[in-house]
């Protein structure tokens, strides 16, 4: 692992403790300019973590908590009229000048609100009153929602949960990570302990370098290979999109530079395939019936396609 990443992990597991290879996916989403969908049960640390990265990363944070009553016009602002110049005057919303943008609980908001959000998390800019506002550089949704207590929420739109590259789970700490967590916050809070180890501009650097990260012709076939037989596999019913396709090359690069390689491998592309496809297939009626998971589908899929030899 590249010596700057492991000191950016170093300081996020100050505050979450014992899920390295989670934090290890979020950077890689992160550092492939990527929105990521934190799906986990409450008390997890799914708000700690996006609170975390923007100081150790010099990231400008924001966050919105998404209840019923939250309108399209809190995320992308609104226009007032201004007595004194006789012009409508711009008030931005939550997303203007964010490069964390922490969409909490965002299954609980109605889908007009999370249609909102499209605009921004596919153009990075947001349209009021036929006026275009561009957002900051990156711009990137962390979006929690919860998997129980699920009483008045609204499942997000396929088309959104298509433009999150990565959906991943922190899960419950091992028992010794959670007397650690018992232990170490009865004094303190090991929140204002962490410091920031790079800056805005390191940032986009190393999301410039993933872009440059070699990906061979070979493992762009497999990748090809992976979403041509989704689409016709026993088990799915809507395969991997060409967007998804992308976000798996993408993702693969950018596991690859976390890594410290210039180039991919196809472990990279098998590593990265459950968490950004599960959210973006529909499963056959046979196989929810059967009590498949997304997961153990793709997984089914990843042995059913042939990895290239020799890279």
């Amino acid at each position: 692992m590249r010596p700057e990443i492991q000191n950016i992990l170093n300081e996020l597991q100050k505050v979450i403790v014992g899920k390295q290879a989670a934090l290890t996916k979020l950077l890689v989403a992160i550092f492939a300019d990527g929105h990521i969908l934190l799906d986990d049960v409450p008390g997890v640390g799914k708000t700690s973590i996006a609170t975390a990265i923007s100081r150790v990363m010099s990231l400008n944070y924001k966050r919105i908590q998404f209840t019923p009553d939250v309108l399209p016009s809190d995320i992308t602002g609104f226009s007032v009229y201004n007595k004194e110049t006789g012009k409508l005057t711009y008030m931005p919303g939550a997303a203007i000048g964010a490069n964390i943008l922490l969409g909490d609980e965002i299954n609980r908001t109605s889908s007009k609100t999370q249609s909102a959000l499209l605009e921004a998390m596919e153009e990075c800019q947001v349209t009021v009153d036929g006026t275009t506002h561009a957002l900051a550089h990156p711009f990137i949704v962390i979006a929690t929602q919860n998997n129980v207590g699920t009483a008045g929420t609204q499942l997000l739109p396929f088309a959104q949960l298509d433009r999150f590259l990565m959906r991943l789970s922190l899960g419950y700490p091992d028992i010794a990570a959670q007397i650690a967590i018992i232990r170490d916050r009865q004094t303190t809070d090991p929140m204002e302990s962490i410091t920031q180890v790079v800056s805005l501009q390191d940032v986009i650097n190393m999301q410039q370098d993933v872009q440059h990260v070699t990906i061979k012709d070979a493992v762009i076939k497999y990748i090809a290979e992976l979403a041509e037989v989704s689409r016709s596999f026993d088990s799915i019913e809507l395969g991997i999109s060409p967007r998804g396709a992308l976000f798996i090359a993408k993702t693969a690069k950018a596991r690859a530079y976390v890594l410290g390689r210039d180039y991919v491998i196809p472990e990279d592309v098998r590593e990265v395939m459950v968490d950004v496809c599960a959210h973006r297939i529909i499963l056959s009626g046979q196989a929810k019936a059967a009590k498949i998971t997304p997961e153990q589908v793709v997984q089914n899929l990843i042995q059913a396609v042939k990895m290239p030899d020799g890279i």
